[in-house]
């Protein structure tokens, strides 16, 4: 598999082409270091907005640009536009239902050692409750291009959570056709598969052929769209397994897996259910984010001695 660019410039490179084109598409944001948005923002400087180191100040002045009909998009480490912008988005945005799209860099553990407070692990939890919001989570460049076409075509208040670091492509030209379904199977398994996104997804893919190794076959499943799930697409593409693991770089309460249970419950369906994730409190450890994430029971080989465990007592 090839690695090519990190997310957020195959993304703002999407939409800067398309801002080149359309004088009403704005970025606002007070990063001064990201390669692109340097980039976009000195072709567009009347197209560019710089709004301070103050998450909540770029959520009010992107509401009022898009209650004027611009297209508006917000980018900020992720722990900072959510989590310090609730308040904002959801009056400012939910109610008002403005298509402003907000770009969070860095979710998970992905700004590593730079402690709890950049820690983006909740932020599934408390922006899915925003109503009207759509929450996506690429796992690739290709994924994240065709979100970014996503979002210029089709307006609306969107939070997108993308990885820093480059990550292996995993679809090879096939995302743009699951993109409307939210979800897509990237491996074929037997009774047990992995629902995963994002960087975890890797992680899920990883543990499926280190399983595979041992003459087991887990199904992989990429839930990109975490809010809103179509039900009756998550049953269909859940239909070969009796036991599903939620694999998430998230608190687990209210996180992904929570809401894949909700589905589940709300349409009556009866799965063995195993989440995986991080432990609710906030993690002070240094070391890397694999580091971290092994100390946390989240290594490789600790997920699939758990996958292991579960689908061999599940199917007795």
């Amino acid at each position: 598999m090839s690695v090519h660019a990190i997310q957020r410039d195959a993304f703002i490179n999407e939409i800067t082409e398309a801002a080149l084109q359309d004088r009403d598409v704005y970025f606002i944001s007070a990063d001064m270091g990201a390669v692109a948005l340097d980039a976009y923002r000195e072709k567009l400087p009347d197209q560019f907005v710089f709004s301070g180191i103050s998450e909540q100040n770029t959520i009010d002045v992107a509401a009022g640009l898009a209650a004027s009909g611009k297209r508006v998009y917000t980018y900020a480490m992720a722990s900072f536009i959510t989590a310090r912008c609730y308040e904002p988005l959801r009056y400012m945005v939910g109610m008002m239902s403005l298509p402003i799209t907000v770009l969070g860099v860095g979710v998970g553990l992905g700004y590593e050692d730079a402690g709890p407070a950049h820690n983006t692990t909740e932020d599934i939890a408390f922006m899915r409750t925003l109503h009207g919001i759509e929450i996506l989570s690429p796992a690739d460049v290709e994924s994240s291009v065709e979100i970014a076409r996503l979002t210029y075509r089709d307006p609306g208040f969107r939070y997108i959570r993308l990885e820093r670091p480059k990550l292996p492509e995993v679809y090879g030209g096939r995302f743009a056709e699951a993109l409307p379904r939210g979800m897509c199977t990237l491996a074929e398994g037997d009774e047990t598969c992995i629902v995963a996104s994002g960087f975890m997804l890797h992680r899920a893919l990883e543990v499926a052929r280190e399983l595979k190794r041992d003459g087991l076959r887990i199904g992989v499943i990429d839930l990109f769209r975490s809010t809103p799930i179509d039900g009756s697409v998550l049953l269909a593409e859940l239909s070969p397994y009796r036991n599903v693991v939620t694999l998430e770089e998230q608190a687990l309460a209210a996180g992904m897996g929570s809401a894949v249970v909700e589905v589940l419950a709300d349409e009556g369906e009866h799965k063995n259910v195993l989440r995986l994730g991080l432990p609710g409190r906030y993690l002070f450890e240094n070391g890397g984010r694999d580091y971290i994430l092994s100390q946390c029971g989240l290594g490789v080989a600790q997920i699939a001695d758990r996958v292991r465990a579960f689908a061999a007592t599940e199917s007795a």
